[in-house]
């Protein structure tokens, strides 16, 4: 089982920053990707940026350059930097660990933290 713990959401202004947490806690050194999802009201949970073991990034392309997602696998943590904040990144943000055993996938996920981005 894996822990996640989010922190650092909250209400900006557009063009502002960001800077979301992840502290993930338990089966940890299991974990391959970690990633981050948003979910705005009405609308499914989707991919925003996700890093692998070796920090290999990947984006969707609304948020390419403007977002950074790191990780610290000593300290368990993964991280967003959001920057150049627009109204429609304004959602639910999701970290999530993907654990995959043989050709089973796990993920698990946090409780999620608001970001609202509005002047």
């Amino acid at each position: 089982q894996v822990q996640l713990v989010e922190s650092g959401g909250g209400l900006v202004q557009p063009g502002g920053s960001l800077r979301l947490s992840c502290a993930a806690s338990g089966s940890v050194f299991s974990i391959n990707t970690m990633a981050w999802y948003r979910q705005a009201p009405g609308k499914s949970r989707d991919l925003v940026a996700i890093i692998t073991l070796d920090g290999r990034t990947n984006y969707v392309d609304s948020v390419k350059g403007r977002f950074t997602i790191s990780r610290d696998n000593a300290e368990n943590t993964v991280t967003l930097q959001m920057n150049s904040l627009k109204p429609e990144d304004a959602a639910v943000y999701y970290c999530n660990a993907a654990v995959i055993r043989g050709v089973t996938r796990y993920d698990y996920w946090g409780q999620g933290t608001q970001v609202t981005v509005s002047s």
